[in-house]
């Protein structure tokens, strides 16, 4: 019924590890990734209507906003007579490589088919989401996902308990298209190498879901985020916040999808947030791992 609303706070993400395969005959590109939910939110209310209108704190054309291209999607698609007021407050900060458009985007996915009765089934969610953008699918899941294609292939596990981590950004913004348009021209350097077997990969998957903090140590050099590797030489600054969090005490530090976020894993919440004082000129966020 009109003015029925409905709250949801839609969580960012960390990449494990990005293996990049190749590029697909559709354009994209194959990966594989270990993605993560952390507890940081951005928040949606959603209030039925009879018109589709996004009320935000971004500074980004409406049509850009993948919460706007979600609700698009699934009007124009199953013929939708309502509309939907959203309102979206974002506290997960944009080209950051955390995946907090994605995020919404599924968020806005899930609600409106309840708020609007349309009863899609999972197949079908997932095909929308994968139209959205590559990361979508994976916020349909639970906190720890393993994704393969595009994005689109997902498996969900379970962690045993939450890691502390420390995230810091540094004062500029990473674009998804430029570091894959650099790793593509790169690729003949040979610059990524590292964690591509299917043994590395159980093993890491393992460390992660035990919180084993003194086996996700023993990985700190050996896996790697390849989108990281070229982005490092046009932003010096990632590499020393990866370096400067090892020293506050990170046992294992790598750059979250794109960038520019750089995580670090801390034994406590209490070590994450003492390290976090020593970045007192960047934006921090101490968070932990969503384990479901």
């Amino acid at each position: 019924m009109a003015g029925e609303s409905l709250t949801l706070n839609a969580p960012a993400k960390i990449n494990w590890f990005l293996k990049i395969l190749g590029l697909r005959d559709d354009g994209y590109h194959e990966i594989r990734s270990l993605i993560q939910k952390v507890t940081l939110y951005d928040e949606l209310r959603f209030t039925l209507s009879d018109r589709v209108i996004i009320k935000t704190n971004l500074d980004i054309p409406v049509e850009e906003n993948l919460v706007y291209r979600a609700a698009r999607l699934l009007k124009e698609r199953y013929h939708v007579d309502k509309g939907i007021i959203i309102e979206l407050k974002k506290n997960i900060p944009m080209g950051a490589g955390l995946g907090g458009g994605s995020s919404d985007a599924a968020a806005t996915l899930v609600v409106l088919n309840r708020l609007w009765s349309l009863h899609i089934p999972e197949p079908e969610l997932y095909r929308m989401a994968s139209e959205l953008g590559s990361d979508v699918p994976s916020f349909l899941k639970g906190g720890l996902t393993y994704v393969e294609g595009r994005g689109e292939r997902v498996i969900q596990y379970e962690a045993s308990r939450p890691l502390s981590l420390l995230l810091v950004k540094p004062h500029f913004e990473v674009s998804t298209r430029w570091a894959y348009t650099r790793f593509d021209e790169h690729r003949g350097d040979k610059l990524t190498k590292g964690l591509d077997n299917s043994d590395n990969i159980k093993l890491f998957v393992n460390c992660i879901r035990g919180a084993d903090i003194e086996g996700i140590s023993r990985f700190n050099h050996a896996i790697l985020n390849d989108l990281e590797v070229v982005t490092l030489s046009a932003f010096p600054l990632i590499a020393e916040i990866k370096e400067r969090l090892r020293r506050e005490g990170a046992v294992f530090s790598l750059m979250s999808g794109s960038g520019s976020t750089v995580f670090g894993v801390f034994e406590s919440w209490e070590r994450a947030e003492e390290a976090s004082r020593g970045f007192g000129d960047l934006w921090t966020a101490v968070v932990q791992t969503i384990i479901k």
